[in-house]
């Protein structure tokens, strides 16, 4: 049975991923991410620009590294995809915007602040 460390690697290695590339999609085309996630027209491209900045930041500071240690970027990584998923929800029941992204990027959050969860289990814990 491969140990919590390996098991950690391949989530926040997916993660990193769709959190950067995320990034880099925001960094160039702000407006459009913020219509097809909330179905929203925006002007605020420098605040969508600095969310963008932010992912990127996230993506690199969680991508699995032997000197880094994988429980505090599966802390960082946890928690932005399990409060990113129940904010997005929240917009959508208060402020009722939706674009056809947003619920495929609440079950992808969701399921990947599952997957994080289930991959930090030792073993020895089951």
């Amino acid at each position: 049975m491969p140990d919590r460390d390996s098991r950690l690697a391949a989530p926040l290695t997916f993660a990193a991923i769709v959190e950067a590339g995320t990034g880099l999609v925001v960094l160039v085309a702000p407006a459009m991410v913020v219509r097809l996630l909330l179905g929203v027209e925006t002007s605020g491209s420098a605040v969508a620009r600095c969310f963008g900045i932010a992912l990127l930041a996230l993506g690199a500071a969680s991508w699995p590294t032997a000197q880094r240690s994988l429980m505090q970027a599966f802390r960082a990584m946890w928690i932005y995809n399990a409060f990113i998923a129940l904010y997005l929800v929240f917009v959508n029941l208060i402020a009722h915007v939706a674009g056809p992204l947003l619920w495929p990027a609440v079950a992808l959050h969701a399921v990947v602040a599952c997957w994080l969860v289930w991959a930090s289990r030792s073993h020895s814990d089951r």
